[in-house]
Parts: structure tokens; sequence; C-alpha cells
């Protein structure tokens, strides 16, 4: 005799571990460092102030 199993802990556990290769993906895909985040940040700090400083007065 086999062992006895739960169908919803089963389904459920299924979900999990599908919802977890998926978040996993994701991460892969999105995510970015946190040194990434600031040197985008940097690089449109500069571009901005760059921009300012080229406006003409009127």
């Amino acid at each position: 005799m086999g062992d006895v199993v739960n169908f919803r802990q089963a389904r459920k556990g299924l979900a999990r571990r599908a919802a977890e290769q998926k978040a996993g993906e994701n991460r892969a895909r999105f995510g970015r460092t946190k040194a990434e985040k600031q040197r985008d940040a940097a690089a449109q700090e500069r571009l901005r102030k760059e921009l300012d400083g080229a406006k003409r007065e009127n």
C-alpha cells in the first residue's frame, strides 16, 4: 500500500513551486543591483545638470 496523499496540499505545493520558479526568472530578467540603480541615477542627475547649465536666459 502506498503513502496517503492529501490532494489539496499537493496542489498548493505545486502552485507554490511554480510561483517561486516564476519569481526567480523575473528577478533574473528584471532585477537590478543597488549599484546599477545608483549609477543610472547619477547619470540622469549629471545629464540634468548639463542641460540646465546650457539653458539661455531671455
